[in-house]
Protein backbone atom coordinates (compact mmCIF):
# COMPACT_ATOMS: atom_id res chain seq x y z
CA UNK A 1 0.00 0.00 0.00
CA UNK A 2 1.32 2.81 -0.73
CA UNK A 3 2.11 5.79 1.79
CA UNK A 4 0.21 8.99 1.85
CA UNK A 5 2.94 12.07 1.01
CA UNK A 6 2.65 14.35 4.03
CA UNK A 7 1.37 17.61 3.76
CA UNK A 8 2.89 20.13 3.68
CA UNK A 9 6.25 18.36 2.37
CA UNK A 10 8.46 18.19 4.82
CA UNK A 11 11.41 19.40 2.86
CA UNK A 12 9.55 22.26 1.69
CA UNK A 13 11.46 25.90 2.52
CA UNK A 14 9.78 28.52 4.66
CA UNK A 15 9.23 32.23 4.09
CA UNK A 16 8.55 35.42 5.69
CA UNK A 17 6.20 37.57 3.29
CA UNK A 18 5.57 41.10 4.55
CA UNK A 19 2.24 41.29 3.47
CA UNK A 20 -1.55 39.61 3.92
CA UNK A 21 -2.05 36.05 3.08
CA UNK A 22 -5.01 34.29 2.27
CA UNK A 23 -5.99 31.90 -0.24
CA UNK A 24 -5.53 32.58 -3.73
CA UNK A 25 -3.14 35.39 -2.89
CA UNK A 26 -0.07 35.66 -5.13
CA UNK A 27 3.07 36.63 -3.90
CA UNK A 28 5.47 38.16 -5.88
CA UNK A 29 9.24 36.90 -4.43
CA UNK A 30 12.64 38.62 -5.53
CA UNK A 31 15.60 39.83 -4.08
CA UNK A 32 17.00 38.08 -1.42
CA UNK A 33 14.07 36.05 -1.16
CA UNK A 34 14.23 34.95 -4.75
CA UNK A 35 17.49 34.15 -4.21
CA UNK A 36 17.22 31.72 -1.48
CA UNK A 37 14.53 29.54 -3.10
CA UNK A 38 15.98 29.63 -6.34
CA UNK A 39 19.60 29.36 -6.40
CA UNK A 40 19.87 27.37 -2.68
CA UNK A 41 16.48 25.65 -2.06
CA UNK A 42 16.05 24.93 -6.06
CA UNK A 43 12.75 25.52 -6.12
CA UNK A 44 10.41 24.73 -9.51
CA UNK A 45 7.50 25.05 -10.76
CA UNK A 46 4.32 23.56 -8.95
CA UNK A 47 6.67 22.99 -5.77
CA UNK A 48 5.62 24.60 -2.53
CA UNK A 49 7.17 26.99 -0.84
CA UNK A 50 5.45 27.94 3.37
CA UNK A 51 4.75 31.12 3.49
CA UNK A 52 4.11 33.41 6.57
CA UNK A 53 2.95 36.93 7.11
CA UNK A 54 3.05 37.00 10.89
CA UNK A 55 -0.50 37.48 11.66
CA UNK A 56 -2.33 34.96 9.71
CA UNK A 57 -0.59 31.85 10.32
CA UNK A 58 1.12 29.33 7.62
CA UNK A 59 0.45 28.97 4.39
CA UNK A 60 1.51 26.40 1.36
CA UNK A 61 1.60 28.21 -1.60
CA UNK A 62 2.62 26.52 -4.93
CA UNK A 63 5.46 28.47 -7.28
CA UNK A 64 4.67 29.66 -10.40
CA UNK A 65 6.38 31.85 -12.80
CA UNK A 66 10.25 31.32 -12.03
CA UNK A 67 12.28 33.36 -14.03
CA UNK A 68 16.22 33.42 -13.03
CA UNK A 69 15.85 36.27 -10.49
CA UNK A 70 12.02 36.32 -9.54
CA UNK A 71 9.19 34.43 -8.75
CA UNK A 72 5.04 34.16 -7.97
CA UNK A 73 3.78 32.01 -4.98
CA UNK A 74 -0.33 31.62 -4.83
CA UNK A 75 -1.47 30.84 -1.62
CA UNK A 76 -3.66 27.64 -1.25
CA UNK A 77 -4.07 26.24 2.06
CA UNK A 78 -3.59 27.36 5.42
CA UNK A 79 -1.30 24.54 7.27
CA UNK A 80 -0.79 26.68 10.73
CA UNK A 81 -3.68 28.81 12.55
CA UNK A 82 -2.18 32.27 13.84
CA UNK A 83 0.61 31.99 16.63
CA UNK A 84 -0.34 33.12 20.16
CA UNK A 85 2.63 34.18 21.86
CA UNK A 86 2.76 34.55 25.80
CA UNK A 87 2.46 38.11 26.63
CA UNK A 88 6.43 38.66 27.80
CA UNK A 89 8.47 40.86 26.49
CA UNK A 90 12.43 40.94 26.84
CA UNK A 91 13.79 44.46 27.66
CA UNK A 92 17.78 44.74 27.19
CA UNK A 93 20.57 46.48 26.56
CA UNK A 94 22.66 46.90 23.59
CA UNK A 95 26.04 44.87 23.84
CA UNK A 96 28.24 44.03 21.20
CA UNK A 97 27.29 42.96 17.60
CA UNK A 98 27.04 39.28 17.49
CA UNK A 99 25.95 38.54 21.14
CA UNK A 100 23.12 41.16 20.42
CA UNK A 101 22.15 39.14 17.17
CA UNK A 102 22.35 35.85 19.06
CA UNK A 103 19.39 37.14 22.20
CA UNK A 104 17.52 38.35 19.29
CA UNK A 105 17.43 34.80 17.73
CA UNK A 106 16.92 32.81 20.94
CA UNK A 107 14.25 35.47 22.03
CA UNK A 108 12.40 34.47 18.58
CA UNK A 109 12.82 30.68 19.27
CA UNK A 110 11.48 30.86 22.89
CA UNK A 111 8.69 32.76 21.83
CA UNK A 112 9.12 36.12 23.17
CA UNK A 113 6.24 38.72 21.84
CA UNK A 114 8.28 41.94 22.39
CA UNK A 115 12.29 42.79 21.90
CA UNK A 116 12.80 45.72 23.44
CA UNK A 117 16.78 47.34 23.31
CA UNK A 118 17.41 49.66 26.11
CA UNK A 119 20.48 52.29 26.48
CA UNK A 120 22.18 52.32 29.86
CA UNK A 121 24.53 54.10 31.41
CA UNK A 122 27.13 51.16 31.59
CA UNK A 123 26.41 49.85 27.86
CA UNK A 124 29.32 49.56 25.58
CA UNK A 125 27.05 50.17 22.49
CA UNK A 126 25.03 52.96 22.05
CA UNK A 127 23.41 52.29 18.40
CA UNK A 128 22.23 49.35 17.23
CA UNK A 129 21.19 48.01 13.78
CA UNK A 130 17.61 47.60 13.43
CA UNK A 131 17.13 46.31 10.34
CA UNK A 132 20.10 43.41 10.96
CA UNK A 133 18.16 42.86 14.10
CA UNK A 134 14.60 42.31 12.64
CA UNK A 135 16.42 40.15 9.85
CA UNK A 136 17.72 37.42 12.47
CA UNK A 137 14.41 37.42 13.98
CA UNK A 138 12.64 36.76 10.25
CA UNK A 139 15.80 33.78 10.07
CA UNK A 140 14.93 32.33 13.32
CA UNK A 141 11.15 32.41 12.75
CA UNK A 142 11.70 30.52 9.31
CA UNK A 143 14.25 28.38 10.85
CA UNK A 144 11.94 27.18 14.00
CA UNK A 145 8.19 27.11 13.32
CA UNK A 146 6.90 30.04 14.28
CA UNK A 147 4.27 32.13 12.37
CA UNK A 148 4.59 35.07 14.34
CA UNK A 149 7.43 37.61 14.53
CA UNK A 150 8.77 39.15 17.91
CA UNK A 151 7.13 42.96 17.97
CA UNK A 152 10.86 44.91 17.71
CA UNK A 153 10.50 48.24 19.47
CA UNK A 154 13.17 51.12 18.69
CA UNK A 155 15.64 51.32 21.44
CA UNK A 156 14.95 53.88 24.52
CA UNK A 157 16.95 55.13 27.38
CA UNK A 158 16.17 53.44 31.08
CA UNK A 159 14.51 56.21 32.25
CA UNK A 160 11.96 57.06 29.48
CA UNK A 161 11.15 52.75 29.78
CA UNK A 162 10.21 53.37 33.49
CA UNK A 163 8.34 56.59 32.72
CA UNK A 164 6.25 54.94 30.14
CA UNK A 165 6.35 51.59 31.85
CA UNK A 166 2.65 49.81 31.35
CA UNK A 167 1.15 49.52 34.97
CA UNK A 168 -0.72 46.24 34.70
CA UNK A 169 2.81 44.62 33.58
CA UNK A 170 5.48 43.06 36.14
CA UNK A 171 8.92 44.34 35.18
CA UNK A 172 11.26 41.67 36.23
CA UNK A 173 14.81 42.89 36.85
CA UNK A 174 18.18 40.77 37.09
CA UNK A 175 19.85 42.49 40.32
CA UNK A 176 23.21 41.72 41.02
CA UNK A 177 22.90 42.88 44.17
CA UNK A 178 20.10 40.19 45.04
CA UNK A 179 16.84 39.40 45.31
CA UNK A 180 14.47 36.15 45.73
CA UNK A 181 15.56 33.24 43.73
CA UNK A 182 14.03 33.43 39.49
CA UNK A 183 11.45 30.45 39.80
CA UNK A 184 10.24 32.11 43.07
CA UNK A 185 10.10 35.38 41.88
CA UNK A 186 8.19 34.17 38.40
CA UNK A 187 5.87 32.27 40.14
CA UNK A 188 4.79 34.73 42.58
CA UNK A 189 3.96 37.22 39.69
CA UNK A 190 2.32 35.68 36.92
CA UNK A 191 0.52 37.59 34.32
CA UNK A 192 2.09 40.23 31.73
CA UNK A 193 5.76 40.56 32.58
CA UNK A 194 9.03 41.87 30.93
CA UNK A 195 12.42 40.65 32.06
CA UNK A 196 14.81 43.74 31.83
CA UNK A 197 18.69 42.34 31.33
CA UNK A 198 21.27 45.01 31.89
CA UNK A 199 24.56 45.49 29.45
CA UNK A 200 28.06 44.07 30.31
CA UNK A 201 29.06 46.08 32.97
CA UNK A 202 25.51 45.91 34.67
CA UNK A 203 23.30 48.55 35.86
CA UNK A 204 24.99 51.55 37.94
CA UNK A 205 23.92 52.26 41.69
CA UNK A 206 21.56 55.02 40.35
CA UNK A 207 20.02 53.07 38.01
CA UNK A 208 19.33 50.01 40.22
CA UNK A 209 17.73 52.36 42.96
CA UNK A 210 15.48 53.69 40.06
CA UNK A 211 14.23 50.47 38.78
CA UNK A 212 13.70 49.20 42.55
CA UNK A 213 11.62 52.05 43.11
CA UNK A 214 9.19 51.45 40.17
CA UNK A 215 5.97 50.09 41.69
CA UNK A 216 6.12 47.72 38.86
CA UNK A 217 9.54 46.11 39.29
CA UNK A 218 10.82 42.81 41.04
CA UNK A 219 14.06 42.70 41.37
CA UNK A 220 15.51 38.82 41.67
CA UNK A 221 18.46 36.90 42.03
CA UNK A 222 19.61 34.94 39.02
CA UNK A 223 21.95 32.27 41.15
CA UNK A 224 25.47 32.26 42.71
CA UNK A 225 27.58 32.37 39.16
CA UNK A 226 28.24 36.01 37.14
CA UNK A 227 26.11 35.26 33.95
CA UNK A 228 26.95 37.07 30.71
CA UNK A 229 24.26 39.28 29.46
CA UNK A 230 23.07 37.41 26.88
CA UNK A 231 23.69 33.61 29.32
CA UNK A 232 21.31 35.87 31.39
CA UNK A 233 18.46 37.14 28.60
CA UNK A 234 18.40 33.75 27.56
CA UNK A 235 18.04 31.49 30.62
CA UNK A 236 15.47 33.71 32.13
CA UNK A 237 13.27 33.77 29.60
CA UNK A 238 13.48 30.14 29.41
CA UNK A 239 12.73 29.58 33.03
CA UNK A 240 9.78 32.48 32.37
CA UNK A 241 8.02 30.30 29.64
CA UNK A 242 8.70 27.41 31.81
CA UNK A 243 6.60 28.35 34.81
CA UNK A 244 4.45 31.35 33.29
CA UNK A 245 4.56 30.21 29.41
CA UNK A 246 3.53 28.26 26.96
CA UNK A 247 6.39 25.63 27.81
CA UNK A 248 3.74 24.54 30.92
Amino acid sequence: MTATPAWPPQSAPRLFVARPLGEGVAVPVDGNGAHYLISVMRVKADDIVLLFDGQSGEWAARARDIRKRDLLLVCETRTKPPETAPDFWLCCAPIRKGRIDLIAEKACELGVARLQPVLTRRAVVDKLNLDRLHAHLVEAAEQCGRTALPALSPMVKLDALLRDWPADRTLFFADETGGPPMAQAFADHPGPAALLIGPEGGFDPAERDAIRAHPAAVAMSLGPRILRAETAAIAATAAWMTINGDWR
